[in-house]
């Protein structure tokens, strides 16, 4: 049944569909997530908040993230993917439109709470989405189509730019938080587009079902898909199975931390830009349009390179550069040229690889695991390396804020350091990819499984 779908050389108009649901979800929980950024620089100084209470609000997310990749992955694989993708989806976007009713008494902890939810139904949806739509698609087109995905998240944050500048005067900051709502509709769209993946339904023997998903993805008579004659039970394969994959759950938690420099820069990036450029908010929301941009061509980019050159060399380049322009950035923070700030120039270039880095490390994450394993490997990787949404903003405010959290005395010149802090995570990834990694490129989604079946054995042998 498979082989039918492995012989395609284009992609069928319901293919399209799964990978633009896909687009969207990513999309809109980018959207979701960083919104707070924007906000945060509209209400800490009417609030009067300390360094510690911002940190809490943007680091909220970073912790639910990290539960909420293992719980999401696992309901995954254990109640399909289409399922899980509509609860993402819901997670994250009612939380969101919550926030709208922030009373001004003690705010700062309602949106952490909430904050906390929101990071773990995004985690989630990042999660389910790759296993779903690789599923889907042939292998030679599988790398590809898993960047692609991930291409539009920077859609996301140029949302919330947008927003920020032009939008936020009108209907204010608790109107931004009720226009997070917007994505629970994407539910709508998945329950008509998106059916359940035919790979999850045969691991299920459902194999009746499989053949009409196939055969809707492939837009051919159920009738002309041969079902198989015998049908093997399938056994189940309990979430500690991963164990098993020492090598797999290291390699995928260190590249998912690079999300410690992306995540540390991004939160804060208004506020940095407001400190160093010396300019108001809604400026510096205008500039984050360019980084936004920056890093959508950088997905692109990099979706088409993990296929053509392969996912470790493209590992590479993504966390060497990622990590020198975060650096470079850091020495020549005050530098301008032609009135145009060069720390700036220098972030919107980064995240060109930054950006980049989920267009293989997303796809990568869940391609090296076994198929009953796949939702929740990735889960594991992706929910450790959430960690990152903790230490990224977190160890940002410890450099700049001189490691004071109630009255902090932000120094420039500790901007250095951070920078070098943030663009360490990059570097990592890069050299895990390139000594340690894997080469998927150009393997089907069962070559993978028989491998990964045979190494577990060995160990288990051994």
């Amino acid at each position: 049944m498979l082989e039918l779908l492995e012989r395609q050389t284009r992609l069928t108009a319901n293919q399209w569909k799964i990978v633009v649901a896909a687009i969207l979800g990513d999309m809109l929980d980018f959207f979701d997530y960083f919104l707070i950024g924007f906000v945060l620089a509209f209400v800490v100084g009417g609030w009067h908040l300390t360094y510690g209470e911002s940190a809490m609000i943007l680091l909220s997310a970073g912790l639910g993230a990290v539960p909420g990749a293992f719980f999401w992955g696992w309901m995954a694989d254990k109640i399909g993917r289409r399922k899980a993708f509509i609860g993402t989806a819901l997670n994250f976007s009612v939380a969101t439109g919550i926030m709208a009713l922030t009373p001004d008494s003690g705010g700062w902890i309602f949106l952490t709470v909430l904050r906390f939810f929101v990071g773990f139904g995004v985690s989630g949806l990042f999660t389910v989405d790759q296993a779903l739509v690789q599923e889907f698609v042939p292998t030679h087109k599988r790398g590809w189509v898993g960047g692609l995905v991930t291409a539009c998240l920077p859609l996301g944050l140029f949302l919330g730019a947008v927003l920020g500048k032009w939008l936020e005067p009108h209907v204010g900051w608790r109107g931004l938080f009720a226009i997070g709502l917007l994505p629970a509709f994407l539910t709508l769209l998945i329950r008509v587009w998106v059916p359940e993946s035919p790979r999850w339904l045969m691991r299920h023997g459902r194999y009746d079902e499989a053949r009409r998903a196939l055969a809707w993805t492939l837009q051919v008579d159920p009738e002309t898909i041969e079902l198989p004659t015998v049908v093997e039970e399938a056994p189940h394969t309990p979430w500690r199975e991963l164990l098993k994959y020492p090598k797999n759950l290291v390699i995928c938690t260190l590249i998912n931390l690079s999300q410690t420099g992306g995540n540390g820069l991004l939160l804060w990036v208004v506020t940095l830009f407001v400190l160093i450029i010396k300019i108001t908010p809604q400026q510096a929301s205008g500039l984050v349009i360019w980084l936004s941009l920056s890093g959508f061509l950088g997905r692109l980019f990099f979706s088409y390179l993990s296929d053509a050159i392969g996912r470790r060399p493209s590992g590479l380049i993504i966390g060497v550069g990622g990590g020198i322009l975060l650096a470079l950035a850091g020495c020549f923070y005050n530098w301008f040229i032609g009135g145009v700030s060069v720390f700036f120039l220098l972030v919107t270039i980064q995240r060109f690889f930054g950006d980049g880095s989920y267009a293989v490390i997303g796809p990568y994450s869940a391609e090296i695991w076994p198929a009953p394993l796949r939702a929740s490997g990735m889960g594991f990787g992706y929910g450790l390396g959430n960690f990152g949404k903790v230490l990224g903003p977190l160890g940002l405010a410890v450099i700049v804020g001189t490691s004071n959290f109630v009255k902090p005395q932000a120094s420039l010149d500790a901007i250095l350091p951070a920078m070098l802090f943030l663009g360490f995570w990059y570097l990592q990834a890069g050299l895990v990819f390139w000594f340690f990694g894997t080469e998927t490129r150009g393997r089907s989604i069962e070559e993978i499984d028989a491998e990964m079946t045979k190494s577990a054995a060995r160990a288990g042998a051994d």
